[in-house]
């Protein structure tokens, strides 16, 4: 039995966008190829409101967090950690031998900008990693804030992870002074796993010229190259995956780029009062996430054995991650959800724990 998913990746795909995946296979040195990236290029462009370069990696979100810092980064960078993903991008960045200084929050609780304002007055960095909605606590850092402290040093790049965030939470790209923006396609985007986004800015490429030492299948150079001499990727694409997504945007500008995000954060909403009626929001009040709410466990239930029970159903949440399994659990209302399936779903948990009121 299909489970319907709300936890935060894999979402739900819409059975009409898993259906595009079996159209035929097309070359991907083809004209045909290059009319369909061209295609999928203009339409992210156009929903995500940027003049930048877009490029399509064939990996995970992760894969770009470390291309960013690969081609952005010459010696040291400044890490903003609250989180397990936020976390993750300080150790690619010293996997990838740069050194890496942090500014660290306890778990739940936001980066604040006047925090990243402090550890800029004291060195220079060649880049700030951010990660703008960090699924394991359901905090969104504020983006904004944050850009603005970092546009008052011209050589500090901003990079940013929007992995579960783009296409739902409303990112302006180029008015923040975002140098890479990546996310994952099976988050909001709402397609299956397998190839990410990356919005990339002309002083990156820039930058990507005076660093050394990239490797080959990360280099934005190489995609640079690739996308204005043949409008194709640099090495095999997951073709079936642009189809879906040539598709999926097509459905994202019937529905409304600003149409989805009220979708979003109207689910959000209604998901975050029910928390509060019999649980209590994880994170920090303010900086609520509007694409996955982690929700603390004040009554001590089993989160296992009540998504064992929604599984019955047909239905699946997200247990806590890492150290916080069980202390809290999360509720992805991200991608192709409706308010109806939210309200679906909370009245399942309502009734299989009899929570009243």
């Amino acid at each position: 039995m299909h489970k319907k998913l709300f936890i935060p990746g894999p979402t739900e795909v819409m059975e009409d966008v898993l259906n595009v995946q079996a159209k035929p296979m097309i070359g991907h040195r083809s004209k045909e190829f290059s009319e369909l990236l061209t295609s999928v290029v203009e339409k992210l462009k156009r929903v995500l409101a940027t003049k930048n370069e877009v490029y399509i990696f064939t990996s995970s979100g992760t894969g770009v967090m470390e291309a960013a810092i690969r081609n952005c980064v010459k010696n040291k960078v400044l890490s903003l950690v609250c989180g397990a993903f936020s976390k993750r991008w300080a150790q690619i960045a010293k996997a990838c031998n740069k050194e890496v200084a942090t500014v660290e929050v306890d778990w739940g609780k936001a980066i604040k900008p006047e925090m990243v304002a402090d550890a800029l007055k004291k060195d220079h960095y060649d880049a700030v990693t951010l990660v703008h909605n960090e699924t394991s606590t359901g905090v969104r850092n504020p983006i904004e804030g944050i850009a603005e402290v970092i546009k008052e040093y011209p050589d500090t790049f901003l990079l940013v992870d929007t992995v579960s965030s783009l296409m739902g939470d409303k990112i302006e790209i180029d008015k923040l002074g975002i140098d890479v923006c990546l996310a994952s396609v099976q988050k909001c985007f709402a397609l299956p796993p397998g190839m990410a986004v990356g919005v990339i800015s002309e002083r990156a490429l820039k930058r990507s010229e005076e660093v050394t030492d990239k490797g080959y299948y990360f280099d934005f150079l190489v995609f640079k190259k690739y996308w204005e001499e043949r409008r194709q990727t640099p090495t095999t694409p997951a073709i079936s995956l642009i189809q879906a997504l040539d598709y999926q945007l097509d459905r994202i500008e019937q529905e409304g780029v600003e149409n989805r995000y009220q979708r979003h954060r109207e689910m959000a909403e209604i998901v975050r009062g029910w928390a509060k009626k019999f649980f209590a929001m994880f994170s920090e009040e303010g900086y609520h996430s509007v694409t996955v709410s982690a929700i603390t466990n004040t009554r001590g239930i089993s989160v296992a054995d009540l998504n064992k029970e929604l599984g019955k159903q047909g239905y699946m949440i997200s247990n806590g991650y890492g150290k916080l399994k069980e202390k809290t659990f999360r509720i992805a209302h991200m991608g192709d959800l409706t308010k109806e399936d939210i309200n679906d779903l909370l009245g399942r948990i309502n009734a299989i724990l009899k929570l009243e009121g």
